[in-house]
């Protein structure tokens, strides 16, 4: 029976620290070969918060690394090179999303978020710029998605 460990790491910063040093010592794998293989996977998450599962074959010590995608917020922050949201997003904006970075983030995403298509997904993405104090296409999120249902941006969803 595999083991399974799930950590959220620093995008191509793992250490042997904690968390997944403790974690994975008692497991009998070669620590710095996990870390260095994480490292490798998560390296275009650079400065966001990845979560991965290390799933270790007690017999082989071998192992495998699945990484997630970071949270919507964490990549819509990067594209608008923005540390963190807005305290008072109906005041306060951080940045602008354009509808192509919305399709990008919605695509990395694929499949952690919920809607049905891209075309959804997109929505999905610039509805988190509401809470964060993000601008979509220099308008608020909801004129966007409003313009998105009209079919203003269906060119972009293919």
């Amino acid at each position: 029976m595999p083991e399974v460990i799930e950590a959220l790491v620093d995008g191509g910063k793992a250490s042997a620290g904690a968390p997944l040093g403790p974690a994975l010592g008692p497991k009998g794998v070669n620590i710095m070969q996990v870390i260095s293989a994480i490292n490798e996977k998560t390296k275009q998450f650079q400065g966001m918060k990845v979560p991965v599962k290390i799933i270790i074959d007690p017999k082989t010590k071998g192992f495998e690394i699945e990484v997630g995608t970071p949270p919507a917020a964490s990549l819509i922050l990067r594209e608008v090179k923005a540390e963190k949201g807005s305290g008072t997003p109906s005041k306060t904006k951080i940045g602008n999303l354009t509808v192509d970075q919305a399709v990008k983030i919605a695509k990395m995403k694929f499949d952690t978020i919920l809607g049905k298509d891209l075309k959804h997904k997109a929505k999905e993405v610039i509805g988190t710029c509401t809470s964060m104090g993000v601008t979509v296409e220099g308008k608020k999120p909801k004129e966007v998605l409003k313009e998105i249902d009209e079919g203003k941006f269906d060119s972009k969803f293919v």
